[in-house]
């Protein structure tokens, strides 16, 4: 299985993000995989630095249960469950078929440029 490994970006224009994407999609060697955000608040408002300890926890782990993840990072589990369903729909987690969840990727990157207006 080869690792999987996901770059973050911000990219307003989320038309050409969707076409490199695309673009890259056409070899046949693994790219990575891309989560892009429109902007920075956008971004921080999705991924806290709560819901980041959570996924930094999880990964390389492999399966771990809500309970055991709540225990990790001394969290309520009902704050905890929110938070996976959060980081879920994004992507930076993945349920597997016996309810538990994981952090499928081995190594992110976030990139992040920003230039004066």
């Amino acid at each position: 299985m080869t690792d999987r490994y996901l770059t973050i970006t911000l990219q307003p224009d989320w038309k050409s993000a969707l076409r490199a994407m695309g673009a890259s999609a056409q070899t046949n060697q693994y790219q990575g995989e891309v989560l892009n955000f429109e902007s920075p608040g956008h971004f921080f408002g999705q991924l806290t630095q709560k819901r980041w300890d959570l996924v930094r926890v999880a990964q390389g782990k492999g399966e771990l249960t809500i309970r055991e993840l709540a225990r990790y990072v001394e969290r309520d589990v009902k704050r905890v469950h929110e938070d996976i369903g959060i980081l879920t729909n994004l992507g930076l987690l993945e349920r597997a078929e016996s309810g538990r969840v994981m952090c499928p990727y081995t190594s992110m990157h976030i990139d992040m440029y920003m230039k004066a207006a």
